[in-house]
């Protein structure tokens, strides 16, 4: 298999998948958020729109290497509005360094012994290394609220 038309081939799956999540949230998103909804409220998507103008293209790059999270970032960034030519930017700079750092990683180390060998541990491994973040940003934000918490 040619690697470099694999990885090139992924990154336009990763950037068009995730830019029609993108269109999906802004056409469909703002319409779910009405008074009338327990869970989905316009306050929810006030704030939404908020946090992706200050951290939407750190959002959108990060959001790749974290299971479940890259499902839903870019639906989030359509339905917080975040300026388009802005998400694409980030998107397409997030893809590449997604799909070509872990299809390279997989391409040079995958046919080492010691991976083959052991592969249920190296995946276990990437699916650490892949939550960390969350994890980390969860105990981050704990200590904040204790601290502000006279």
């Amino acid at each position: 298999i040619d690697i470099t038309g694999g990885l090139v081939l992924l990154t336009a799956a990763a950037v068009i998948g995730d830019n029609t999540n993108y269109f999906i949230g802004r056409a469909v998103g703002p319409r779910v958020f009405t008074e009338h909804r327990r869970f989905l409220k316009h306050e929810h998507l006030f704030r939404t729109q908020r946090f992706y103008e200050k951290h939407g293209g750190k959002a959108v790059v990060l959001a790749r290497f974290v299971p479940i999270v890259r499902t839903f970032a870019p639906f989030v960034a359509g339905v917080g509005r975040m300026h388009y030519p802005r998400f694409l930017a980030f998107d397409v700079g997030g893809g590449v360094l997604w799909v070509w750092s872990f299809g390279l990683l997989g391409y040079f180390f995958g046919s080492q012994p010691v991976i083959k060998e052991n592969f249920g541990f190296a995946v276990i491994g990437v699916i650490a290394i892949s939550v960390l973040p969350i994890v980390v940003e969860v105990f981050r934000t704990r200590l904040r609220r204790s601290a502000s918490v006279p």
